[in-house]
């Protein structure tokens, strides 16, 4: 997925093997630390070719091999989760400096390490809509709320399917622009053909969207999604409240950002498993409630942090020029 979208952008991509360690059982480690070391000797082979100035690292095991390949480069770890992961902490060893999303991402390394908050880098274009050409775009009308359901590019299946089996009610309530991912596809589309034709107007369905994605953040009043490190950066830019049902299954990272925003105010957080249950009594609530809407828009747009690819950004150029 990463290379698709790399590509789109215009920029050139270059995949190197790579295995995570950690968690990993006794018959697998071999096997990965052999594509740990395949990986530095590709790694290195590349950053000979390149002679980079400076390294951006995100996260993940891919980073591995080419912090240990390039370690002598000076290198700007960006952490876009409020707690980083095993390999995060791993890279900000050979860091020097520490790009972070929220302040309270700190307390999970070195006093000693030089960090700055920046906050999530959205990507250039995304707010070119105004909320009224957004909701023309989509067809979006004024009479009803607008939800927006998404879980990421590949979707989100118990999202998916509470939202399908409330589909009825949630359409009595609001408008609902639901991007399903490209899995649940099939099931969402043999979902709204059975809708009568007044619901089936307030209903939107698409496998994904790219281009159109800030239209859709734009245009809506509720956003239901999952925690991952994306909504920090997009929900806060749109001022968009939230109802947040992490992924249960990804160690701890999106409870502990679903309960940053939670915690300010922002959104709501319901369990994956109490999501069937809970969710049409959290969204009427919210609905029929405007200045608690209102209040959780402000406090989401008080986390907002738009210029923060260019900080990052700045971040780079000046240890490019210090090396230099």
């Amino acid at each position: 997925m990463e290379a698709t979208l790399v590509e789109r952008a215009g920029v050139p991509f270059r995949a190197i093997p790579a295995a995570g360690v950690h968690g990993v059982n006794l018959r697998q480690l071999p096997g990965n630390l052999g594509q740990l070391a395949r990986g530095v000797y590709a790694a290195r082979r590349i950053l000979h070719e390149f002679k980079p100035d400076v390294m951006l690292f995100t996260g993940g095991y891919a980073g591995v091999p080419v912090v240990l390949a390039g370690w002598k480069i000076p290198s700007l770890l960006y952490v876009p989760d409020i707690e980083p992961g095993l390999a995060l902490k791993a890279l900000a060893r050979f860091a020097k400096c520490i790009a972070l999303t929220a302040s309270d991402s700190r307390q999970y390394f070195s006093p000693r390490a030089h960090t700055v908050v920046t906050g999530y880098p959205t990507r250039a274009g995304l707010t070119k809509w105004t909320r009224s050409d957004a909701r023309k775009h989509l067809g979006i009308s004024d009479d009803l709320p607008m939800i927006l359901v998404f879980g990421g590019s590949k979707g989100a299946r118990s999202i998916n399917t509470a939202v399908l089996e409330s589909l009825p009610t949630l359409l009595e309530l609001a408008q609902i622009v639901h991007i399903s991912g490209e899995l649940d596809w099939p099931d969402v589309q043999a979902s709204s053909v059975n809708l009568p034709k007044t619901q089936s107007a307030r209903y939107h369905a698409f496998p994904y969207l790219h281009e159109e994605m800030g239209a859709a953040l734009a245009a809506a009043d509720l956003a239901i999604t999952r925690a991952g490190a994306s909504t920090l950066g997009e929900l806060p830019l749109f001022g968009l409240p939230a109802i947040l049902v992490p992924y249960p299954h990804a160690w701890r990272y999106q409870k502990v950002n679903a309960s940053y925003l939670a915690d300010r105010g922002a959104a709501v957080v319901i369990e994956d498993a109490q999501l069937t249950e809970k969710l049409i009594p959290t969204v009427n609530d919210l609905l029929v409630n405007p200045s608690k809407l209102e209040s959780m828009r402000m406090a989401m747009r008080r986390l907002s942090h738009p210029q923060a690819a260019a900080e990052i950004g700045r971040q780079l150029l000046a240890l490019a020029i210090e090396r230099s």
